[in-house]
């Protein structure tokens, strides 16, 4: 009995002692477990922002650097191209700029520069970005290329040509032999084509000219000016205004006061002027009753209108010593005249220039009124002939 009962005490106290290594193996695991629950480091909660969200749903921003755009204005560019630099703000999201719809590069701090072609009159232009949560701010204007005007150098795509004729000598002895009209055409020749752009092969001086040569002269210059040139006519000698017929002529040295078949007339020399087809035509006359080729009124020119204008459009002008009055043989008008050229230092001198500098010398110093004005219905349109430095 005893034995037994000693088995049974052993048998309890094994069992009590498995029962405690399995009390102590779950307090271990349980231990071991929150040791590692305390050793992971729990995320942080994200919380978005009202000013983030906000962020995320705004449309990026585009600002022009270099052109102020106004609402409804229209910027003018004379040049072939515009230069736009900007800056894209894109609140932190990836954008995408495009201009004209063709995409541009933009730096990573969000500037962009670049040069776009324009066509001669309107562009509309466009810059337009595009967030990748697919926001889009877009810029519209228009911008109006029209090129530079070309400026035209007077003289410079023409020659300049003269007629110059003296008449001191007269065949008929009924007419009064003169002393200074050749002298007169000389100086003048002399002064053109060495202060100004008359190369002398293009000028031609006619001492004691007969009506022939006159004509013959007219004729060459009608075939050899081009639309481009410009042709000075000068004439000194007698001339005479038929009251009866209103009609004017100049004397070549072979006139005979009893046939007028060697009379040049005004109005012939006027249709020359119309078929010499130049860009301008100058028409300077120092003879009695010169003033007969003008048809009408004169015209009053504006010194101040630009030089490249005048010369822009073709111009036939005349400028005489008088009206329907005698000049007398010593000309006080081509004096002054002829003075005016030799001392004038501006590189442009327009003729209504010339003639202003000149005509109230001559009107106090002589009982003459010089003219200027236009030679009607021979291709005048409003232009004027320039005297151009060499």
């Amino acid at each position: 009995m005893k034995k037994y009962v000693i088995i049974i005490i052993l048998c309890v106290l094994q069992i009590v002692n498995l029962f405690s290594q399995v009390i102590n193996s779950k307090q271990a695991s349980i231990k071991f477990n929150n040791k590692k629950k305390e050793e992971v480091v729990k995320p942080p909660e994200i919380i978005q922002s009202e000013s983030t969200k906000a962020a995320l749903l705004k449309a990026p921003e585009i600002e022009l650097i270099n052109l102020n755009i106004e609402k409804g204005k229209i910027i003018n560019s004379n040049e072939d191209k515009i230069n736009l630099i900007g800056k894209v703000n894109s609140y932190n999201q990836k954008t995408v700029l495009y201009l004209n719809n063709q995409e541009i590069m933009v730096t990573e701090s969000g500037i962009f520069n670049v040069n776009h072609s324009l066509m001669r009159g309107i562009n509309d232009l466009s810059l337009k970005a595009i967030s990748e949560n697919k926001q889009m701010n877009e810029i519209t204007f228009k911008v109006e290329y029209l090129p530079k005007p070309v400026a035209v150098i007077p003289g410079s795509e023409g020659k300049y040509y003269a007629l110059v004729i003296g008449i001191s000598n007269y065949d008929d002895p009924r007419f009064d032999q003169l002393d200074k009209p050749v002298k007169d055409a000389v100086l003048f020749y002399n002064t053109i084509i060495t202060k100004y752009t008359f190369e002398s092969e293009n000028v031609l001086l006619l001492k004691n000219a007969t009506y022939v040569e006159i004509v013959n002269a007219l004729d060459h210059y009608e075939k050899v000016v081009r639309p481009i040139d410009n042709i000075l006519i000068f004439y000194a000698g007698h001339g005479f205004w038929d009251e009866d017929s209103e009609i004017g002529y100049w004397l070549p040295s072979d006139a005979s006061k009893d046939s007028k078949s060697a009379w040049l007339r005004n109005s012939m020399l006027r249709d020359y002027l119309r078929s010499i087809k130049s860009k301008h035509t100058l028409l300077i006359s120092d003879a009695c009753f010169a003033g007969s080729i003008f048809k009408s009124r004169k015209v009053l020119m504006d010194a101040s209108v630009g030089i490249n204008k005048l010369y822009e459009l073709p111009s036939r002008s005349a400028m005489t010593s008088g009206y329907l009055t005698v000049v007398p043989d010593q000309s006080v008008f081509l004096k002054y005249l002829t003075d005016r050229l030799q001392n004038n230092f501006e590189k442009y001198l327009s003729s209504a220039q010339l003639f202003d500098k000149f005509s109230m010398a001559v009107m106090n110093n002589s009982s003459a009124i010089p003219k200027f004005g236009v030679i009607q219905d021979v291709g005048d349109e409003g232009g004027d002939f320039i005297f151009i430095l060499k």
